[in-house]
């Protein structure tokens, strides 16, 4: 798994991975270091003087119990340590905890620890594609991650149906009211799910209809033919003040001659049938309004998941904020502060995407960003309600 992230990275320069193209992004180099320090920190136990001088400083990323934190807006101006100095601290990391698990010297909570550090890695590889493409596509070459990258080729394919909504074919799955189960058991238990996942509980769900796939490139293309960027009464009014001032038109990526979009493998034809990737919230609730639908809420997502077609391809924006389920308990000590506090000002995203790795995600995990992040491989499904 640690391998993964390596060859991740493998086709940056130095140059490259040492790039930061906005504060909420960080350099591929960062990625690499900040994960080993996680490894490192919390689950070899080492403490700050035990690493390389001012390292626990420079890749902490935001545990305000493990110390100070170098500023996140300001990764991108470390030039030193170089990227060779990280992989080799990465190769002796990798080294100790090996060394450590073949003698048996973890106790069974540093072996809960290096789960949790597992799936932490997980969300890095991830993080890693998203915002080396994002820095790829400011630079005005605009170059390829790695011309041969398949990862976004995945699409939905086209299914008829007359009753499907716009840009999403295949029609819909109705729900009427009932009261759901929601959630995952708490962890350590039967089996990994982060904090926020947890606990297990009742919801009500109004009668709904939740769209079989995601919406794809061509339902999403006739949003922005139709004017959908430029009519105040699809957007919530943060989104369109933002808009307005950012110049937005179209997706993030998608090119202005309404062809091509920038992808990891450079300026590519757009698939009409794939998902529609890189949208903010307030372009997916805008699109969903302009098809006379809304996004669904998480718990309609959950609850739908094993029926739902297109799942994995993009992040899915919901309509409910990222907020503590009914007796919420982060995890003890510092990493209580892995996902709960960033419960204000988030909303939650369900599926995975094609950057996802393999079995990283489920279906009770809540994935959560700002209503204007579009850098991620993020997207919409729609619903509605049947009353």
């Amino acid at each position: 798994m640690r391998a993964r992230t390596v060859a991740l990275a493998a086709p940056l320069s130095p140059e490259d991975a040492q790039l930061q193209s906005m504060p909420e992004a960080s350099p591929a180099k960062w990625h690499l270091a900040h994960t080993t320090w996680f490894f490192s920190r919390f689950v070899l136990g080492d403490a700050p003087g035990e690493m390389p001088a001012r390292w626990d400083f420079l890749f902490n990323s935001y545990y305000v119990g493990a110390g100070e934190r170098h500023e996140r807006a300001h990764r991108g101006l470390v030039s030193r340590p170089a990227l060779a100095d990280v992989l080799a601290w990465r190769d002796a990391i990798d080294a100790r905890m090996l060394e450590r698990l073949a003698a048996g010297g973890f106790t069974p909570h540093q072996l809960d620890l290096l789960l949790l550090g597992v799936h932490h890695e997980q969300q890095h590889q991830e993080l890693l594609l998203t915002d080396i493409k994002h820095a790829l596509w400011c630079n005005p070459l605009q170059p390829a991650y790695d011309p041969g990258c398949t990862i976004e080729r995945a699409h939905l394919g086209r299914a008829d149906d007359a009753d499907a909504p716009a840009g999403a074919p295949g029609g819909w799955i109705t729900c009427g009211e009932r009261i759901v189960d929601i959630g995952a058991p708490p962890w350590p238990g039967a089996g990994f799910a982060y904090d926020n996942e947890s606990p297990r509980h009742r919801v009500l769900l109004g009668a709904h209809a939740i769209a079989l796939r995601p919406v794809d490139n061509a339902g999403y293309a006739a949003f922005v033919a139709d004017g959908g960027y430029a009519t105040p009464a699809l957007w919530l009014s943060d989104g369109w003040d933002l808009a307005q001032r950012e110049g937005w038109r179209r997706p993030l990526y998608w090119h202005e001659d309404g062809a091509r979009e920038f992808t990891l493998a450079g300026w590519s034809e757009r698939d009409p049938e794939a998902p529609v990737r890189h949208l903010s919230h307030y372009e997916a609730d805008a699109f969903a309004r302009w098809s006379g639908a809304r996004l669904p809420t998480e718990y309609e997502w959950e609850h739908a998941s094993p029926r739902l077609a297109g799942i994995g391809q993009a992040w899915e924006w919901t309509s409910s904020a990222h907020a503590p389920y009914p007796g919420f308990r982060p995890l003890p000590g510092t990493l209580g502060e892995y996902n709960g506090k960033f419960m204000s000002g988030q909303l939650v995203l369900r599926g995975g995407s094609c950057a996802t790795p393999a079995g990283h995600a489920r279906s009770s995990y809540r994935n959560f960003f700002a209503p204007h992040a579009r850098w991620q491989f993020s997207g919409l499904r729609l619903a509605r309600d049947t009353d």
